[in-house]
């Protein structure tokens, strides 16, 4: 998990509250590490401080593929790209995008330690202060705008995001 840190600080501590945010998700996923099994924690915190690597190296233009690519390229464990790659419902998102095979080379999961990184996520705010579900998606989609891709998702991710949270609540 080292290493995740690194490299997360290394990408991510230029891009202000992208920084912030992601020491937020992390902390966020080491308080929320008995929801997964034990062996699945150091992966979980791991996850949370790469799942936004991906606005640091652009190359399709979708961050959870980028950073899940760039994952890959340094060899880093296929099971943590994939959780990158779909983290947060990404799926819904690229479908909208009309970019749904990038992410069909990952494989998804849906277990304890996907739900537990959405959750980390998507209750973490931009600055890196954690909210709730309903305020995170209503800021996440008044700063993104009516139109983009993740209005266009709202309606298969929101759904999706609500399911996730309620698993999580249940396992704290």
């Amino acid at each position: 998990m080292v290493h995740a840190v690194e490299l997360a600080s290394t990408l991510l501590s230029p891009l202000g509250d992208r920084w912030k945010h992601t020491i937020g998700v992390a902390h966020r996923a080491e308080q929320l590490a008995t929801t997964v099994p034990a062996a699945d924690r150091e992966t979980l915190v791991a996850a949370a401080w790469l799942h936004d690597i991906g606005y640091a190296v652009i190359d399709t233009g979708f961050h959870p593929v980028d950073g899940a690519r760039h994952l890959d390229a340094h060899h880093w464990p296929p099971r943590l790209t994939a959780l990158v790659a779909h983290h947060s419902g990404a799926r819904f998102t690229a479908q909208a995008l009309g970019l749904g095979h990038l992410v069909d080379p990952y494989p998804h999961e849906d277990t304890p330690l996907s739900d537990a990184l959405t959750y980390a996520d998507q209750t973490t705010d931009p600055r890196g202060t954690q909210v709730s579900l309903s305020t995170r998606l209503t800021e996440m989609l008044s700063r993104h705008g009516p139109a983009s891709a993740n209005a266009k998702a709202h309606h298969l991710r929101g759904p999706y995001l609500h399911a996730t949270a309620t698993r999580v609540e249940s396992r704290l």
